[in-house]
């Protein structure tokens, strides 16, 4: 069995939104690529012919994200968000306080393909997500960050 360092977590609706990213790439994409090489080829000269290099740029570019899907897709893990659960794990929706402060901070745990901190979506790899991994309501827990060790309590997780 994989560790978690080498699984991809995915929630379902994210595993489908890659798979249809990848059928586009393969598809549309790759036929968009060739059309572009095939008019640059028609130019002439390739040493000296910059659409022709940037093409090939393109194409490569493409090539790798189709492989990096192709790896996401092949070894994700799908994990559906739980019901109302008692631990910190991933999918859950975690609220946490900061010792001492008033502020409240909602955030849900995710694999690292779908973090997105503009949505209050951390990887359960980053720093926060890892020291809240596990963690029960009302439990205390820190971690480092550039400023120093941070101390937060956990008050609700859905």
């Amino acid at each position: 069995m994989q560790d978690d360092q080498e699984r991809d977590f995915l929630s379902p609706e994210k595993f489908e939104e890659l798979k249809e990213e990848l059928k586009t790439l393969k598809t549309v994409r790759r036929k968009e690529i060739a059309e572009s090489l095939e008019y640059a080829r028609s130019l002439g000269d390739l040493s000296e012919n910059a659409e022709y290099q940037e093409a090939r740029e393109m194409q490569a570019a493409i090539e790798e994200r189709i492989a990096h899907l192709e790896h996401l897709i092949a070894h994700a893990e799908i994990v559906s968000p739980k019901k109302k659960g008692s631990v910190v794990s991933m999918g859950s929706k975690v609220v946490i306080q900061k010792v001492g402060e008033k502020e409240r901070h909602e955030y849900e745990i995710v694999g690292s393909e779908e973090a997105n901190i503009m949505e209050r979506k951390i990887s359960y790899l980053s720093p926060l997500g890892e020291a809240m991994m596990g963690k029960k309501k009302g439990e205390e827990f820190s971690f480092e960050t550039p400023k120093g060790k941070q101390r937060y309590k956990i008050l609700e997780i859905s």
